[in-house]
């Protein structure tokens, strides 16, 4: 069986795979641009993603027998921990002047697209936000995240900025990366990222029933993705 699966599921996804009775060739990389290669032909038997927008447009393209929702996720801040002042919280980090932010690229990978809607949701100071806020990794020409590095560590210990907007589901391992600190958004402000698969063979419905499949929501969950 071939998987296309969003990069946000790498860390999980081996879990995930010890569990399931048939054997998985699995390629990773931003949602969005995994959907361009079905779309231009690729081949693969479920494409695995971090919304639901891109499942359902190659179902509704003819490319998909069925879309299935199997986990969700949110946003966090990774920040570098000496640049945080007395009272510091996710809001003042983001409008603080004196800070860089980065983040994924919109369009080519949800995660840019949840962080657009974070600064949407901000109101008038989300717009000045989204004004500063660069778009490092994640799209189709950024560098490529060196092996065995999270996105947000490699971005601020390599001086490229005090801030990086990303998936809570990174949270635990990057609170064990010195020199940062994770801050959670509140609920209000925070997208609710929801990941679906698409079923595009015959082949692939057994991986997306085992997705939704009890055991492998708890692996799942233990790994900071929600329900």
């Amino acid at each position: 069986m071939r998987v296309l699966a969003a990069g946000s599921l790498r860390v999980v996804w081996q879990n995930l795979m010890a569990h399931f009775p048939e054997p998985v060739e699995t390629h990773f990389g931003p949602a969005g641009l995994l959907r361009e290669r079905i779309e231009t032909g690729e081949s693969c038997d479920l494409f695995a993603s971090a919304n639901l927008a891109h499942p359902q447009a190659l179902f509704a393209a003819g490319q998909a027998l069925s879309v299935v929702p199997f986990a969700s996720n949110q946003l966090c801040l990774t920040v570098r921990s000496d640049v945080l002042r007395a009272g510091d919280d996710w809001l003042s980090l983001l409008t603080r002047d004196d800070v860089r932010i980065a983040t994924s690229t919109a369009g080519a990978d949800p995660s840019g697209d949840y962080t657009q809607e974070l600064f949407t949701r901000m109101g008038e100071a989300g717009e000045r936000v989204r004004m500063r806020a660069k778009a490092l990794v994640g799209g189709r020409n950024s560098a490529p995240i060196p092996a065995g590095k999270l996105a947000a560590e490699w971005i601020i210990h390599g001086g490229q900025a005090e801030v990086f907007i990303g998936y809570a589901s990174y949270a635990a391992k990057l609170r064990e990366v010195g020199g940062l600190t994770v801050i959670d958004i509140p609920a209000p402000y925070n997208p609710r990222a929801e990941y679906a698969c698409a079923v595009v063979t015959p082949k692939g419905r057994a991986l997306a029933e085992y997705l939704v499949s009890a055991e492998a929501k708890m692996i799942l969950q233990q790994a900071g993705f929600g329900a």
